[in-house]
């Protein structure tokens, strides 16, 4: 009786985002894992995305989720080649003219996740229901949306509009997400047919598959894929961009083997989602190296 009571109080209190930040990630961490969340000696890589919510917060995170701010910093750091192209970014939904952009086009929320409008014939396109969607999207905040992400609680509420990139043979691009640790790429996630069948897996450094998923076997790749043309160059530049960040997952697409950026990401699934076998939550924990706090420190905000 008791543990229903927990998981009825805690499937009430995860909706309770305006809770202090290290109080609401208890809540959070144990309704989706189940597991008790120890922030002061963290163990686990959920563990410690929660923890790194919580507690560090240097400013330049908050251009590194923005999805056109992080433009300059890429440019910066590795070249502009290896950026989209883009038509336009915008503040509000009217400065979006349809007829600038191309038959083909993507926009996204520069401050949000998963809001990408793909756009593939501009003709059956509702701009009326588009206008409504992209006001929907600058309503929201990616704090207050999930988790209490930090990194995005300040980003500014924008539109970007984008080159729409595809492969030939395939329905969707395949997404390169580089998982790096104090500036070292340790392994791999591949995003395959988001599109139709959205299935990932997770990658040595060498493409060969690791034994741990976090999604069911139904959903895992379970197929030979080949191996991209330019993933050392992914590896390197991910690498570049991950440099002096304890940990970020960095991403990339690969177009008849060019590589595109596409975006930097803190906090995966929200730090929600435990490994299988259980055993790797410890293992890629051991990866992520935290900074220390200081004596009477609340707040790591050094770069």
């Amino acid at each position: 009786m008791g543990n229903i009571l927990r998981k009825v109080s805690l499937r009430f209190l995860r909706k309770m985002r305006y809770f202090s930040p290290n109080l609401y990630a208890h809540f959070l961490y144990e309704h989706y894992t189940g597991k008790r969340l120890n922030l002061k000696k963290p163990v686990e890589f959920n563990e410690k995305i929660q923890w790194y919510k919580v507690f560090y917060h240097p400013k330049i995170l908050n251009q590194l989720v923005d999805k056109y701010a992080v433009r300059a910093y890429v440019e910066e750091k590795i070249g502009g080649e290896y950026l989209n192209e883009i038509y336009g970014v915008y503040e509000s939904p009217e400065q979006v003219n349809f007829n600038d952009l191309p038959n083909q086009f993507v926009i996204k929320a520069t401050h949000t996740s998963s809001h990408n409008l793909i756009v593939t014939d501009k003709k059956k396109v509702n701009t009326n229901a588009a206008l409504k969607l992209f006001k929907k999207w600058l309503g929201k905040n990616q704090y207050y949306r999930t988790g209490q992400e930090w990194a995005y609680k300040d980003v500014k509420p924008r539109l970007i509009a984008e080159k729409y990139l595809k492969e030939d043979e395939r329905s969707s691009l395949i997404d390169y997400k580089f998982y790096c640790f104090d500036g070292v790429a340790k392994f791999l996630e591949v995003h395959l047919d988001r599109a139709d069948n959205h299935k990932r897996g997770f990658f040595d450094l060498d493409f060969k598959p690791l034994p741990f998923r976090y999604v069911s076997i139904e959903k895992s790749i379970t197929t030979e894929i080949e191996e991209p043309s330019n993933l050392q160059e992914m590896k390197e530049l991910s690498e570049i961009l991950a440099d002096r960040l304890p940990y970020v997952r960095v991403d990339f697409y690969s177009i008849k083997g060019k590589a595109i950026f596409g975006e930097m990401t803190f906090y995966p699934s929200d730090g929600r989602k435990d490994f299988i076998p259980d055993e790797y939550n410890t293992i890629i924990g051991e990866y992520m190296k935290l900074p220390q706090l200081k004596k009477g420190q609340k707040l790591i905000t050094e770069y």
